[in-house]
């Protein structure tokens, strides 16, 4: 990682294919990488071997949640005034976004434990944290969605 410097990242649909690869790859460059998946096509066996790497976290939740709701909830608690600007599907976008869970439940006696809001509240904090404490090269997230 030569010449560059470690940050933060945020992968949306980390558990699957690509999202997946992209993940090792950023962990391999030395970032620190949190993987949101609701596990619709992605998989949590995907990123099993990821998951003993210190510099990465996932997040997942069953329950569901449309993204208008997911974005006005995440509005509300960062206290963001930007606009939610609605875009025409891809035409391969899932309808439904609700993971199944029960093999994780069943072979792993897994069930999640942080409710939505708990959970988006620690990443909203955590993300503000690393903002404010990282080096200078670091992008201001909220500045940038403000003025669009």
């Amino acid at each position: 990682m030569e010449g560059t410097t470690a940050k933060g990242v945020l992968v949306t649909g980390g558990a699957g294919f690509i999202g997946r690869h992209l993940c090792a790859r950023l962990l391999a460059q030395g970032h620190e990488v949190l993987c949101v998946d609701n596990f619709y096509t992605g998989r949590r066996r995907n990123v099993f071997e990821l998951l003993d790497n210190p510099n990465f976290e996932l997040f997942g939740n069953p329950q569901e949640y449309s993204m208008r709701e997911l974005a006005r909830m995440i509005k509300h608690l960062t206290g963001s005034r930007s606009r939610i600007v609605f875009k025409p599907l891809p035409h391969d976008d899932p309808r439904r976004r609700r993971p199944d869970i029960t093999r994780a439940q069943a072979l792993l006696d897994w069930t999640p434990r942080i409710a939505l809001e708990e959970g988006l509240v620690d990443s909203i904090r955590y993300f503000e944290d690393l903002l404010t404490t990282s080096a200078p090269s670091a992008v201001d997230i909220t500045a940038a969605v403000s003025a669009q």
